[in-house]
């Protein structure tokens, strides 16, 4: 079991951190918010300035984990040590892609994003088991080093994940629809829900709630989010708008929103299904040639690793 060092200690580094102990890894881990470092080390973990982390990486050969905002990850970058393993679970790919290959080419990386998360930031917010069931994208870029790979499929394992394969590009588009846009619309939701005053916020219920529940995170991390997929983001938003624009004519010429709901909540039930599914057992063998290729096919189909045996990827299809 590969070593982890994680910079960066709020909610989804701390809980990397967290997960990785569990699992019975060797971590430590550095962070730039002195309130998370010390509420850390009261709680046992090891906790060093950057360079004192990163070099401790590079003398156990570990796996790096970059889990601060993408405006910070230059940073990070620029005072890595030549040729260390190195992952990273901020939630757009292709901007932390170019970064590395700009800043730090001799890194070995492989991109990550665990889909889990809350409303909530900082330490004291993660838990060990925060990424239980979750999915955890990996890159599966031509070019990648299959190694590394296998270090990043396994820390998302242990950290109680399935791995879903693909490349930036098609990860960036993906969470573009089914990330960035919620936080989107939720934002403007609450907003109009408020500007309802008084009475619409005391008779707000679930349904309310729930639309807006990511609205109450940071809404500097949100920004970086979002800003930092502005082009897929562009194409989710004006599919939403002219869904909504279409519902507004409708609604505005015959009174009906019957295609809009009904749409919904067939996708809905799409959904649902697919998480209850049991789906089809199949093999990788990393060590092949097609191993990316056969990777990123199983992610494009919304399959998944579900373990590892050796150097061969165990999966399932839905």
């Amino acid at each position: 079991m590969r070593d982890v060092c994680v910079v960066g200690l709020g909610l989804i580094g701390g809980s990397v951190l967290r997960a990785a102990a569990a699992a019975g890894r060797a971590v430590w881990g550095a962070t730039a918010s002195e309130q998370d470092a010390e509420a850390a080390r009261a709680d046992g973990y090891a906790v060093t300035g950057l360079a004192e982390a990163l070099e401790r990486a590079r003398e156990r050969d570990a796996l790096v984990v970059v889990a601060v905002p993408l405006p910070n990850v230059e940073d990070v970058l620029r005072a890595l040590p030549a040729g260390v393993r190195l992952t990273d679970v901020v939630s757009v790919k292709g901007p932390v892609r170019d970064l590395v290959a700009r800043v730090a080419p001799d890194a070995r990386y492989v991109g990550g994003h665990p889909m889990a998360g809350t409303s909530a930031s900082g330490w004291a917010a993660g838990r060990s088991d925060l990424f239980r069931d979750a999915a955890w994208v990996v890159s599966a870029e031509d070019g990648t080093d299959v190694d590394v790979l296998t270090d990043v499929i396994g820390l998302a394992l242990a950290a109680g994940a399935h791995v879903v394969p693909a490349t930036a590009d098609e990860h960036d588009a993906a969470v573009a629809r089914i990330s960035h846009l919620p936080h989107l619309l939720a934002a403007v939701l609450a907003s109009v829900g408020a500007d309802g005053g008084p009475l619409a916020l005391a008779l707000a219920a679930g349904s309310f709630g729930d639309g807006t529940r990511v609205a109450g995170s940071r809404p500097e991390l949100v920004r970086a989010m979002c800003e930092g997929n502005r082009s897929a983001l562009l194409g989710a938003v004006d599919d939403a708008l002219g869904r909504l624009g279409a519902a507004r004519g409708s609604l505005a010429s015959t009174g009906g929103l019957a295609k809009t709901l009904d749409a919904g909540h067939e996708a809905r039930l799409a959904l649902v299904e697919r998480q209850e599914a049991g789906g089809t057992s199949l093999t990788v063998d990393l060590t092949s040639p097609e191993a990316l290729a056969a990777l990123r096919a199983l992610g494009s189909r919304g399959g998944r690793v579900v373990g590892l045996d050796g150097s061969t990827a165990l999966a399932r299809t839905t």
